[in-house]
């Protein structure tokens, strides 16, 4: 907690601003421009809205929102499908509780919820598992969305209900892995960036030596950071520092968390159970070996196998969250942002989640 306090402390957070700052401008000296930095994880959108440090660079580093948020990169067509997998009987679908506003072409899980369906929301896959051996008369199926941060406890529910021979539980697996979106990202060359600020929880689990391909193969620095003011102040820093001093390399600011081969033990879980999978993403279509999903050894947990959902074209709507999560375009150029859509009446996922982008633009970075 000591050191949770040094890294929100304001007096540091507004000495390490004005640090930034004085390199920013040192660098929009020398070419003209300011520097383009994206994150890369919801949680740091977040959190740069809530302490203002985005709206104070704003100026002076231009900050982008990539496709961080689990839920906001989730394909209509997916979401769809989940929220078709409570009309059926005899089940109690579970869920993290960022899926149940999420709009579908015809309704959410909140309105399914509503009307009667047994739908529950849950804080780890685990209980899940402890839902199905309560009920052994249901079909228990768990939404498995999340990136690498996620996805080792999903691999932990599968292998409870293995062991507890569960007949009755499943998992519709949506999972999104990091790499190969940042590969798509950069292969595009619609955004062009400076640098990367590393997502601190998924680097828990994939180490900072994940990232060597950005600096060696693309040529672009990246610092993995934590999610206070202060570290994500040194984050922006030591980004800056490297372009001033015309050097790319992978920094780990978040040293007492992340290790540089992440966590062996987690990614044993995911290699044992999961293999990589052509992953629909939202605005971006398929991405080769994207997500994961269960391995045919696993298959009688694998609730895609088990149950068949046709949910036919998604509704079109003019949000543009596919747009957002891609760094094109801010959520204010969005024409529903703050008008029809808002986190009372979302239209798109990115204002819906916990960790989109919309939804820190709107609570905490609009103009009145």
């Amino acid at each position: 907690m000591e050191t949770m306090d040094i890294f929100s402390d304001p007096l540091l957070t507004r000495h390490s601003l004005e640090a930034v700052k004085e390199l920013a401008g040192k660098f929009k000296e020398e070419t003209g421009r300011m520097p383009v930095f994206m994150e890369v994880c919801g949680s740091h959108t977040m959190a740069f809205a809530k302490t203002g440090i985005k709206t104070g660079l704003k100026d002076c580093v231009k900050l982008i929102a990539g496709p961080g948020c689990p839920v906001c990169v989730t394909d209509q067509k997916s979401i769809d499908a989940m929220i078709q997998l409570s009309e059926g009987t005899g089940r109690i679908l579970c869920t993290f509780g960022d899926m149940m506003r999420v709009p579908g072409s015809k309704f959410t899980l909140m309105k399914a919820k509503t009307a009667g369906k047994d739908i529950r929301v849950v804080y780890s896959p685990l209980d899940s598992v402890k839902i199905a051996e309560e009920n052994p008369d249901k079909e228990i199926i768990f939404l498995g969305i999340g990136f690498e941060t996620t996805i080792p406890i999903l691999a932990l529910a599968i292998r409870e209900a293995e062991l507890k021979k569960l007949k009755n539980y499943s998992m519709w697996m949506t999972t999104k892995l990091v790499e190969p979106v940042l590969r798509a990202l950069l292969d595009s060359g619609d955004v062009k960036l400076d640098g990367f600020l590393l997502p601190g929880h998924v680097s828990v689990v994939l180490g900072k030596q994940n990232y060597s391909y950005l600096s060696e193969e693309y040529n672009i620095s990246g610092v993995i950071t934590g999610f206070e003011p202060v570290q994500l102040l040194s984050g922006i820093y030591k980004l800056l520092q490297l372009l001033l001093e015309n050097k790319t390399d992978i920094l780990n600011d978040y040293t007492y968390l992340v290790k540089d081969h992440g966590n062996p033990a987690a990614q044993r879980l995911m290699e044992k159970y999961f293999e990589p999978f052509d992953e629909i993403w939202r605005g971006m279509s398929a991405i080769p070996k994207s997500g994961l999903v269960l391995k045919e050894k696993y298959a009688q947990f694998d609730a895609k196998k088990k149950f068949t959902v046709s949910t036919g074209e998604p509704r079109k709507t003019k949000c543009r969250c596919g747009e957002i999560i891609r760094g094109l375009i801010t959520p204010e150029e969005c024409v529903l942002f703050g008008k029809s859509c808002s986190p009372s009446n979302p239209i798109g996922p990115c204002m819906v989640s916990a960790e989109g982008t919309c939804a820190a633009h709107y609570q905490y970075m609009r103009e009145e």
